[in-house]
């Protein structure tokens, strides 16, 4: 049988409830600010624990901060530094046609196709995978059917792998990024150097 317990008696145990949540409530947010800020020390190479977490290079101006094994300029990320992609890039314009447009993207390599979809999704509108139309002068015979076809009237990034010299150039709304498999990511570096303006 329940046991039948007067107001006052209720009131009692609910304050004492509410006590305990609030103490609950606070050292949780006291252990994820500490959490928050131990980390953050370990990975800004803070002081306390000397500069090991920090890698910087400087090139053009900009300042290049290693973490994770990624070269990072503010929120724009790249697995090689300038430095180390010297491919010409022909045509190519500049970041402001990505912004607030749909960006479309066909690569044959998952990690070029994530550094471009990483930095230039942060100005598009959006990014989608799609399939390139025969007009765009590229062969795809293993596109996925439910993909949508875009031609070079739209932005369009086609990542290809290719046994001849690597090339990064640009038709209307194309941008064909060309190389051998091992070499497209830092193609795509390459590219978005130059269209982010990091590199002439």
């Amino acid at each position: 049988m329940r046991k039948i317990i007067s107001r006052e008696e209720h009131e009692k145990k609910r304050k004492r409830n509410q006590i305990i949540l609030a103490v609950v409530l606070g050292a949780v947010m006291i252990l994820s600010t500490l959490g928050f800020a131990f980390q953050n020390a370990i990975f800004s190479g803070s002081s306390s624990y000397g500069n090991s977490g920090l890698n910087q290079t400087t090139y053009n101006g900009y300042t290049f901060t290693n973490q994770n094994n990624l070269w990072y300029i503010g929120n724009f990320s790249f697995t090689y530094l300038p430095s180390e992609v010297n491919y010409t890039t022909i045509g190519i314009k500049s970041a402001s046609v990505y912004q607030q447009n749909p960006l479309y993207i066909y690569s044959n390599d998952s990690g070029a196709q994530v550094e471009v979809t990483t930095d230039l999704g942060m100005l598009a509108q959006r990014v989608q995978q799609a399939c390139p139309s025969p007009a765009t002068g590229i062969a795809v015979s293993n596109c996925d059917s439910s993909l949508p076809v875009k031609t070079c009237s739209d932005n369009f990034i086609i990542i290809q792998q290719s046994n001849n010299n690597e090339s990064i150039t640009q038709s209307n709304g194309c941008v064909f990024i060309k190389g051998q498999q091992q070499d497209l990511t830092k193609l795509a570096d390459a590219f978005l150097y130059k269209t982010l303006g990091i590199k002439q």
